[in-house]
């Protein structure tokens, strides 16, 4: 039975067993780490859990715990329900009866992605033209979430079916935004989350190619940063423009964009990002054919991520583990030429990747195919192709769509193959 409002959640510290709460949180951060999570557990952290001060877990720790415990759900381990933990956090903080009714409740986790899209909600009561006369804790939280959501969604179903849905929270995030508050904490909490959204809905629109939609929302996602004196924001923002800049064909923009985000994150005590900006600075280098900054730009990212996860590290940094580590290396090698190189590190980023964010794994795959159909083993990338067309039909990304059709049209001159032939009649038909 879940947990009641700081009640002990006995059901969890029954999990624990004999183990100390340092011994199970670092048992928590090994399971992270077997599917790619980044959580920073500990045993305050455990502690929290167990004196009920945490009654539903984030995203990530959702994703974890369903690892360690496989086929037990968040009640089974003592929690509360989201939905109930938001709604009851929304009448305490709210002040205006309207404010607890802004973020729609319906959201349907399973399902298609269109289907999963449309229940997407961050609404403002009434016409969506006005926005109401103040926002509170309730209005943030309901920005907070909508950026989880579209994360969740995107993880599991790719951009394709999202970045439509997605524009309408956002504009409903800078209205509140624009409404102002009572109290300068939920301001703050306002303006990162709308600038989280930003560049959540950047995102979407980069996945699926619509790049200068993607460059507008990044843009305005610095400007929040900047307007509101949130660094890691800021370290955000430059990240994922230093990220479209590569795609766009741009790399001494991206170099700039992410040596700009490592100075933002300087002070912000995560390694982890760190070593992710780091990786988009080796990428800018590779485009631009600079080995030696690119090798440079590499070995601060091993060493800065060698340090391991810290209390600091963003919320949005969950994707960021070895697989995504090893994904990025290959884009490197792959931009350099050396596509043997890179399909090694694109095969181990497939690997390490856990099943259940879809949308990587078929990224990955996508990643070793071309790479291994550039390095001259067309049969193997055949096989990797095959992998990625299977994911497609739960996986909806226009970026991982071109990539497969750049590794058909390298394997055409191979066409003799079998196994090449049943790939290419197979991609044609789709």
């Amino acid at each position: 039975m879940a947990a009641f409002p700081h009640s002990p959640n006995q059901t969890f510290r029954r999990l624990r067993g004999q183990q100390s709460p340092a011994e199970f949180a670092a048992l928590v951060r090994r399971a992270a780490k077997e599917i790619g999570e980044t959580v920073s557990c500990d045993a305050r952290y455990i502690g929290r859990v167990e004196s009920g001060e945490i009654r539903c877990p984030n995203y990530a720790y959702e994703r974890v715990f369903s690892h360690m415990f496989p086929g037990r759900t968040l009640a089974d381990l003592g929690f509360s329900p989201r939905e109930a933990v938001r709604g009851r956090s929304a009448q305490r903080h709210s002040t205006p009866p309207k404010e607890s009714d802004v973020l729609r409740r319906a959201f349907m986790a399973g399902g298609s992605a269109t289907v999963a899209a449309a229940t997407l909600g961050l609404t403002l009561p009434g016409d969506t033209r006005r926005a109401p006369s103040r926002a509170g804790e309730a209005e943030a939280a309901a920005v907070e979430d909508a950026v989880r959501r579209i994360r969740l969604l995107d993880d599991r179903h790719g951009a394709d079916a999202l970045y439509r849905r997605a524009a309408e929270p956002l504009r409903t995030a800078y209205a509140l935004l624009d409404a102002g508050t009572s109290r300068q904490s939920t301001e703050d909490r306002l303006h990162a989350g709308a600038g989280e959204l930003a560049i959540s809905v950047g995102w979407l629109a980069h996945d699926s190619g619509r790049f200068d939609d993607a460059r507008s929302h990044y843009a305005e996602a610095l400007a929040t940063a900047r307007v509101s004196g949130n660094a890691g924001l800021e370290a955000h923002a430059f990240s994922n423009m230093a990220f479209l800049a590569r795609d766009c064909g741009r790399p001494r923009e991206s170099v700039r964009a992410a040596q700009a985000g490592r100075r933002a994150a300087r002070s912000l005590g995560s390694p982890r990002l760190l070593s992710l900006l780091a990786l988009r600075e080796a990428g800018g280098w590779a485009g631009l054919g600079d080995r030696k900054a690119c090798e440079e730009a590499l070995t601060r990212a091993h060493t800065d991520f060698s340090r391991g996860p810290s209390a600091a590290d963003p919320e949005w940094m969950s994707f960021f583990g070895e697989a995504e580590l090893e994904s990025l290396e290959a884009r490197c090698w792959a931009a350099l030429g050396e596509h043997a190189r890179a399909a090694r590190h694109a095969r181990r980023a497939a690997d390490l990747q856990d099943p259940h964010f879809a949308r990587n794994v078929a990224l990955y795959t996508a990643e070793l195919a071309d790479n291994l159909a550039r390095a001259g083993a067309p049969d193997e990338a055949a096989w990797a192709g095959g992998r990625v067309m299977d994911l497609l039909t739960e996986v909806q990304s226009t970026r991982i769509r071109s990539m497969l059709s750049e590794t058909a049209r390298t394997l055409v001159p191979h066409q003799r193959s079998p196994r090449v032939a049943t790939f290419l009649t197979r991609h044609a038909s789709v």
